[in-house]
């Protein structure tokens, strides 16, 4: 709901009642549900490595590893995404509801995998690989920041009805 002076305006729900109960009946939610944490703990890790690398020049191998370990659990999380979306939303990639995040989350996998590009083929020294290693992250956690926030919207959609059909069923 937004609200514009006396006007009340409704956004759709982020789900049909069909998606909800596909969404909420398949394993690939769960899925999500325990990968996106464990991703965003090695991407805290892999953060303080790579910070370290650039500010004392040690760890690199430390680093690195941790880069290429999150860069897996990315595209680990993005497969098992696709997979999630087909089955709630009949189609792998750029649901409506998602289509920004999903957008996104495009130019995420595509800087990872750039900086995988650059550590196998030595294209970049190793400074410059950590600062990609950063330019991915921050675009990872701007992507995650989208995914928070339409759970939550998510969220206040199930309030939403269920506040309607309270409401309904006090008034019959």
């Amino acid at each position: 709901m937004y609200e514009r002076g006396s006007q009340l305006k409704m956004r759709p729900p982020l789900y049909t009642p069909e998606e909800r109960v596909r969404r909420d009946q398949t394993v690939w939610t769960l899925i999500q549900g325990i990968l996106a944490p464990i991703q965003f703990l090695v991407f805290l890790v892999s953060v303080c490595l790579v910070m370290r690398y650039i500010h004392t020049g040690e760890g690199l191998q430390a680093a690195t590893v941790s880069v290429v370990v999150k860069t897996l659990t990315l595209y680990t999380i993005m497969i098992t995404g696709c997979i999630w979306e087909k089955v709630v939303f009949d189609c792998y990639l750029f649901a409506p509801a998602f289509f920004w995040e999903d957008v996104f989350s495009m130019l995420v996998l595509a800087l990872h995998t750039t900086y995988l590009w650059a550590v196998f083929t030595g294209a970049l020294t190793p400074l410059e690989q950590m600062y990609l290693a950063l330019a991915a992250y921050a675009t990872y956690a701007i992507n995650a920041g989208q995914f928070i926030w339409k759970l939550r919207m998510a969220r206040l959609d199930m309030a939403r009805r269920d506040a309607m059909s309270m409401g309904a069923g006090l008034a019959t």
